[in-house]
C-alpha cells in the first residue's frame, strides 16, 4: 500500500521498452533483449519496406507519365498481393517443416524467456520468428487480399501530384509523402508479417485474428474520404475534410500506439452505441445483441421518416415509434408470448395487463396531441409571443421544479451542500421511515411530472416547430427522430436540451437547427466484452449477495423512481456499503419507466488496500448520515472524493456479528452441565423426528384384530447373557476424550477384531455375544422351552463360525420378542436399524442412570400428533409409561452419547467441543455403529450443536427454569435457527431460504480464542453513494492497459494500491474477470421506474 509503488517495476519496464517500439512500428522487433544475428534485423527492414518499394515503383511510373493513377494503384496492389501470398506460404512451409523434423536443442535455464536460436538466414526457426503466420487458412487469403488492396489504394492516396493539388506546397507534399508511406508500411506489416500487440485491447484473447485488421481498417477509412472527394465534385466541406485527414494520416502510428483509436470489435459496438444514443435518441443497451437489434430498428425508423410525403404522417410516425422504441420491447414480447401464470417470479417484473393498458393510453394521447397541434396550430418562427415560446417558458419552469424535487431527495444538493430536508442522524430503519415519509410523497409528485407531464409538454413544443415544414431534409429527419425518441427514452436530458434550444432561439432570434448534441462520449459504456453477470470469482461469501440482491432491487426501484439516486443515465455507477459488504451498482440501460442494472458484490476478506479504502468509504458515509449538523446548510467535507453520498436504503439482509466465547465454552461449570443437557436434547430431537417422520407405522401385528400390543424386538431389559472377557477388555481400552494417533493404533488390533465379529449382528437389537460355540433358544408365548421350528427361531452365528449371507432372514440369531404396553407406541418408536446394539448390557445399564426419565415423559406428553383424538392426553400418558419404548430410547440415546464422550463422567474440553461440533468424532465402537446410520448421525450431530447453542444462551441470558422453557428454546432453534458450520452446503441453503438466524462456532488460531458467529436477518440500512463515472471508466481503461498490454500482474502492482480519493482498489475489484475479481455479478436486472 506504499505510495511509492511505480507504475511498472524494473522487470516490466524492460519488457515495456521492448514491446512499445514494436507497437509503434506495427510489429518489427528491433529491440530483442539479447544478441541476435544481423540478418534478423535486415530481414525485418526488408519486409517492412516492401509495400513502399512496390508503391514507389507505381508512383515513379505515374510521375513519369507512363501509367494513369488507377493503373498505378492496380500495379502496386497486384505486386503487393503476390508478395503477401509469398510471405504467407513461406511461413506455412516453415511451420510444416519444423513440425516434421524438429531439432532437440539444449535448453539454457538462464536464457531470456523470449530468446531464440537461429541457424541460418532462411532457416525454419528464422522464418517462424519473423513471420508467425495465421491460424486459419481463410485469414491467410483474406489478409493477403486486404494487403494488396491497401497498398494499391494507399499508392493512389499518396501520389505526390494529388497531395500538391490539395495543399499547393512542395515541402508539405514531401513530408506527407514520406511519413504517409511510413504509416502505410506499419499497417501492412501488422497485417501480413507480424501483428503488434495493441495498447487498446477489448477482447482478452484474439480468437478470430481481428487485431491485424485494426490498422488497415483506419487506413481504408482515410482513403475512402479521398475517393469520395475525387468522384464527388463541388463539395467544399468534403475537400476540407480530406485535407485534414491527410495531415492526420501521418499521425496514425502515434494514435495507434497511445490506444486512442479502438480495435475493430470495440469500434463497431462503440459506433453503434454513439449513433443510437446521440444520433437517434436511444440509450446504451444492456447487451450487445439488444444494441444491434435496437440500432437496426432505430435506423430504420429514421430512414422511413425521410420518405413519408405527409407532414402529419411524419409527425405521427416519429411520435409513435419514438414512444414504442423507448419501451422495453423484449418485455412486451415476453408478455405477448407467455401467459401470466407462467411468468417467472423474482426481481424482474414483467408486463401486466394494467401496464399494457397504461402504455396504450399514453400512446393514443401522444398521437392525438401531436396530430392536432401540428394540423391546427400555425407555424411561425419562434419569438417571445409565439405559441412555441410559451410552451418553452413552461418547460423552463418544469425543468427547475424537477431539478429541485430531485435534489432534495439526496443527502447533498449538487454534491456540495447538505440538504436541510433530508433526515438527520439516521441510523435505524424505524427512524428513517418516520423521517422519510414526506420525501416519498415529494418523490411521487416528481415521478408524475417526469413521466406524464414533461413528455407531453415537449411533444407540444416539437409539434409547433417550423422546421417540420422541410420534410425532405436529412438533418431535419434525423434531428426530429432523435427528439421525439428522447422525449420518452431520456426525459430529463431531453427536457434540458429543449430548454437550452428554446433559450438560444429567444436570445439570438435566429433560425438555427434546434437539435444540438449537448453531450459527447468517446468510450463504450460497456467496458467489457462479455455480457453483464456471466463471470464472477465465486467463493463462500457469494451466497450473501445472492440473498441480498432481490430485496435490494425492490428497494432500488423506489429510490430510483423518487430521484434519490440523482439523474439516471446509462454508465452511471453507485457504491453501497453495509458492515463488511460493498455493493457495486451500474446502470446499463434506461428507457421510459424502466432501466436495467448490474449489481456486483466485492470481496468480504479485506486486504490492507481494501481496508484503507473501505475505511474512507465509511468516513464519507458517516459524515453524511450519522452526524448531527447544527448549521442550516453544511458543506460536504469529502467533496473532492470520487464518491458522493446519495441516500440510505432499508433492505432485509443478514447482519453479521462475531462474539468471543471466552469464559463460556471454557467454563468448567458450563461444560459439566453440557453433558446432561446433551442427553435431554437428544431425547427431544429423536422424539420429534419419530413423531413426524413419514411411514411411522412399522410392519407389526394388527392390534385391533388381536386386541394386544404388537410384538417387537427387545432392548436392554432382557437378562444379560454372559459376556466374554474380550468385550470388557476391548471396551475399557477405548479412549474417548483424546483420540491421538498413538491411542488409535494401540487399540486397533483388539477393537477391530470385535467390530468385525459384531458386524454380523448389527441388525439385531439387544444382541450380545455368548461363549463361542454356544447356542441358546427359547419359545415365545405359551410354548415351552425346547426345540422349535426354524421359522419361529432366529439362528445365531457366533464367534468362530463361518460368515452367513445377511440377505437370508432365517439365518439371523434368535432374540426374545417383546411387546409394547401401549398399542400406539409404535407411532413414536425408533426405526428398527437404530435399535441394534454395539455395547454389552452391563455398560448400557450403567449408562442408563444418566437418562432423564422425567424429561422423556414430559416430551412425549407434549406431542401434538394425536390432536384429532378425543382422549389424546390419555394416549400420550400410556405411551410415556411404556417401558419397552423407553428402553429403546435409552439404548439409542445413550449409544449416541457414548459415541460423543465415552462412558466417563469427566467434563469435555473446549477443543473436544469444537472438534465434535465440526463433525470430527473420537473413534470408538459406538462411532462405527453411529456412522453406519447416516440419518441418526446427522440427528445426533444436530443435537450436539443445539446443546452448544443452549449452553451459550444459558450463560448469556440466565439459567432455564423449567422443562417448558427448555422446549421453547429447542423449538426456536428448530424453526428459526440454522446451527452448523459456515462451510456446510446447508449453511448456504439456510441463507437462501432466509432463516432468521444462523450460528457457527469457530476458533481464532492467531489469538487462541473461541468465537461464535451469528447472522440475523433483519431490515437494515444500506448507505448508497454515486461514483464519478469518468473516473471509473478511466481506471478500468488503465487496468486493461496494465494487465493486457504491460502484462503487469504483480500482487502489489500500481493499479491495486489504495487511493482514498479515487477508490482505485475497489474500482479494480469491480471490473469484470479476468481483470477484476468481484465475487458476485448479477445478470441485467429489470427495474420499473414508477
Amino acid at each position: 500500500m506504499s505510495p511509492d509503488v511505480p507504475l511498472l517495476n524494473d522487470y516490466k519496464q524492460d519488457f515495456f521498452l521492448k514491446r512499445f517500439p514494436q507497437t509503434v512500428l506495427g510489429g518489427p522487433r528491433f529491440k530483442l533483449g539479447y544478441c541476435a544475428p544481423p540478418y534478423i534485423y535486415v530481414n525485418q527492414i526488408i519486409l517492412f519496406l516492401m509495400p513502399w518499394v512496390w508503391g514507389g515503383v507505381g508512383t515513379l511510373l505515374y510521375q513519369l507519365g507512363i501509367l494513369k493513377d488507377y493503373y498505378t494503384a492496380a500495379l502496386s496492389g497486384g505486386l503487393m498481393l503476390f508478395t503477401a501470398f509469398v510471405i504467407q506460404f513461406t511461413s506455412l512451409y516453415a511451420r510444416n517443416k519444423s513440425a516434421t523434423v524438429e531439432r532437440i536443442l539444449a535448453t539454457d535455464i538462464l536464457a531470456e524467456e523470449d530468446e531464440h536460436e537461429f541457424t541460418s538466414c532462411a532457416g525454419a526457426e528464422t522464418v517462424k520468428f519473423l513471420i508467425p503466420g495465421k491460424k486459419y487458412v481463410v485469414n491467410t487469403v483474406f489478409h493477403s487480399v486486404l494487403a494488396g488492396l491497401a497498398c494499391g489504394l494507399g499508392t493512389w492516396y499518396l501520389l505526390p501530384n494529388r497531395i500538391t493539388l490539395l495543399y499547393g506546397s512542395t515541402g508539405g507534399t514531401a513530408l506527407l509523402f514520406f511519413f504517409g508511406w511510413m504509416t502505410l508500411c506499419i499497417g501492412e506489416y501488422s497485417l501480413i508479417v507480424n501483428t503488434a500487440t495493441e495498447t487498446a485491447t477489448f477482447q482478452t484473447q484474439d480468437t478470430y485474428e481481428i487485431t491485424p485488421l485494426m490498422r488497415p481498417l483506419y487506413i481504408f477509412f482515410f482513403v475512402s474520404v479521398d475517393l469520395a472527394h475525387r468522384f464527388m465534385v463541388n463539395m467544399p466541406a468534403l475537400e476540407q475534410m480530406n485535407q485534414i485527414l491527410h495531415i492526420l494520416f501521418v499521425f496514425l502510428p502515434f494514435l495507434w500506439a497511445l490506444g486512442t483509436l479502438p480495435p475493430p470489435d470495440a469500434l463497431f459496438l462503440w459506433a453503434m452505441e454513439q449513433i443510437l444514443e446521440f444520433g437517434l435518441g436511444g440509450s446504451s443497451m444492456s447487451t450487445h445483441l439488444r444494441l444491434l437489434v435496437m440500432f437496426i430498428m432505430s435506423a430504420g425508423t429514421a430512414i422511413t421518416s425521410y420518405f413519408i410525403p405527409s407532414t402529419v404522417g411524419v409527425v405521427l410516425f416519429m411520435t409513435g415509434f419514438g414512444f414504442l422504441l423507448s419501451l422495453n420491447l423484449s418485455d412486451v414480447g415476453h408478455k405477448i408470448g407467455t401467459k401470466s401464470k407462467n411468468l417467472p417470479s423474482g426481481p424482474e417484473k414483467h408486463f401486466s395487463w394494467k401496464e399494457c393498458l397504461f402504455y396504450i393510453i399514453i400512446l393514443v394521447f401522444a398521437l392525438l396531441e401531436t396530430g392536432l397541434l401540428h394540423h391546427f396550430a400555425g407555424f411561425s418562427q419562434i419569438s417571445k409571443g409565439s405559441s412555441q415560446a410559451i410552451v418553452g417558458y413552461g418547460l423552463m419552469i418544469l425543468l427547475i421544479i424537477l431539478w429541485i424535487l430531485r435534489e432534495i431527495q439526496s443527502v447533498y444538493i449538487i454534491g456540495i451542500f447538505r440538504n436541510p430536508f433530508y433526515p438527520k442522524d439516521v441510523q435505524t430503519v424505524t427512524v428513517f421511515f418516520e423521517k422519510q415519509t414526506r420525501l416519498l410523497k415529494i418523490g411521487i409528485v416528481r415521478r408524475i411530472l417526469l413521466t406524464l407531464v414533461s413528455p407531453f409538454a415537449m411533444i407540444a413544443f416539437l409539434s409547433l416547430d417550423s422546421s417540420l415544414q422541410g420534410l425532405h431534409s436529412v438533418s431535419v429527419s434525423i434531428g426530429f427522430t432523435r427528439a421525439f425518441r428522447m422525449v420518452w427514452q431520456n426525459t430529463e436530458n431531453a427536457l434540458l436540451e429543449t430548454v437550452i434550444v428554446s433559450t438560444v432561439h429567444l436570445i439570438s432570434s435566429t433560425d438555427i437547427w434546434w437539435n444540438r448534441n449537448l453531450d459527447t462520449g468517446i468510450r463504450l459504456l460497456l467496458s467489457w466484452p462479455g455480457a453483464a453477470g456471466t463471470t464472477a470469482c465465486v467463493c463462500a461469501d457469494t451466497v450473501y449477495y445472492y440473498q441480498m440482491v432481490p430485496r435490494l432491487t425492490a428497494v432500488l426501484q423506489t429510490a430510483m423512481a423518487a430521484g434519490s439516486l440523482g439523474l439516471l443515465l446509462p454508465g452511471s455507477h453507485y457504491l453501497g456499503r453495509f458492515q463488511d459488504r460493498l455493493i457495486w451498482i451500474m446502470i446499463l440501460e434506461c428507457g421510459y419507466t424502466y432501466c436495467y442494472i448490474n449489481i456486483k458484490g466485492l470481496e468480504l476478506q479485506e486486504t490492507s488496500c481494501h481496508t484503507a479504502e473501505a475505511r474512507r468509504v465509511d468516513e464519507v458515509f458517516e459524515d453524511a448520515f450519522e452526524q448531527e449538523y447544527t448549521g442550516v446548510c453544511s458543506l460536504n467535507e469529502h467533496f473532492g472524493n470520487v464518491l458522493t453520498p446519495c441516500t440510505v436504503l432499508p433492505v432485509k439482509l443478514y447482519s453479521d456479528a462475531r462474539n468471543v466465547l471466552s469464559g463460556i465454552i471454557d467454563s468448567h461449570e458450563n461444560l459439566k452441565e453440557f453433558k446432561g443437557d446433551l442427553v435431554k436434547v437428544l431425547v427431544w430431537i429423536l422424539v420429534q423426528y419419530c413423531s413426524k417422520r413419514p411411514g411411522m407405522k412399522e410392519n407389526v401385528h394388527n392390534t385391533e384384530n388381536k386386541g394386544k400390543a404388537p410384538l417387537i424386538l427387545p432392548a436392554s431389559n432382557t437378562s444379560p447373557p454372559p459376556k466374554s472377557p474380550e468385550d470388557i477388555d476391548s471396551l475399557n481400552s477405548e479412549t474417548f476424550d483424546d483420540w491421538s494417533d498413538d491411542n488409535i493404533f494401540d487399540d486397533e488390533p483388539t477393537i477391530k477384531k470385535v467390530i468385525e465379529e459384531k458386524h454380523q449382528l448389527k441388525d439385531l437389537p439387544g444382541t450380545n455375544l455368548f461363549i463361542p460355540g454356544s447356542v441358546e433358544s427359547q419359545r415365545v408365548g405359551d410354548h415351552s422351552t425346547g426345540t422349535v421350528r426354524e421359522n419361529d427361531l432366529y439362528k445365531a452365528v457366533l464367534l468362530g463360525y463361518p460368515a452367513v449371507d445377511k440377505g437370508k432372514r432365517e439365518d439371523t440369531p434368535y432374540i426374545p420378542l417383546m411387546e409394547f404396553s401401549c398399542s400406539h407406541s409404535h407411532l413414536v418408536c425408533l426405526p428398527a436399524e437404530w435399535r441394534t446394539s454395539c455395547m454389552p448390557n452391563s455398560k448400557m445399564k450403567e449408562m442408563s442412570s444418566l437418562f432423564p426419565e422425567d424429561w422423556y415423559q414430559f416430551v412425549l406428553r407434549q406431542l401434538e400428533c394425536f390432536h384429532s383424538e378425543e382422549k389424546a392426553s390419555n394416549v400420550l400418558e400410556e405411551i410415556a409409561n411404556d417401558k419397552v419404548l423407553k428402553d429403546f430410547y435409552v439404548h439409542t440415546v445413550m449409544t449416541c452419547y457414548f459415541s460423543f464422550f465415552g462412558i466417563d463422567n469427566m467434563a469435555p474440553s473446549p477443543g473436544h467441543i469444537l472438534r465434535v461440533y465440526s463433525g470430527v468424532l473420537p473413534w470408538s465402537v459406538a462411532l462405527d455403529w453411529l456412522t453406519e446410520k447416516p440419518e441418526l448421525f446427522q440427528l445426533a450431530l444436530k443435537a450436539f450443536r443445539y446443546t452448544l447453542k443452549l449452553m451459550i444462551d444459558k450463560a448469556s441470558l440466565g439459567p432455564i427454569e423449567d422443562f417448558r422453557e427448555l422446549i421453547k428454546y429447542l423449538e426456536e432453534y428448530e424453526c428459526d435457527w440454522y446451527i452448523g458450520l459456515v462451510s456446510d452446503e446447508k449453511w448456504k441453503e439456510a441463507i437462501l431460504q432466509e432463516k432468521p438466524y444462523l450460528f457457527s462456532l469457530g476458533y481464532d488460531s492467531n489469538m487462541g480464542i473461541y468465537t461464535g458467529r451469528v447472522l440475523s436477518l433483519q431490515e437494515l440500512l444500506i448507505q448508497v453513494g454515486k461514483l464519478n463515472a469518468e473516473a471509473v471508466r478511466g481506471q478500468w481503461a488503465n487496468l486493461s492497459w496494465e494487465l493486457l498490454y504491460a502484462t503487469n500482474d504483480d500482487e502489489e502492482r500500481y493499479s491495486i494500491q489504495a487511493h482514498p480519493l479515487l477508490l482505485r482498489n475497489l474500482t479494480v475489484q469491480a471490473a469484470d474477470p479476468p481483470l477484476g475479481y468481484p465475487i458476485y455479478s448479477s445478470k441485467p436486472l429489470h427495474i420499473h421506474l414508477y
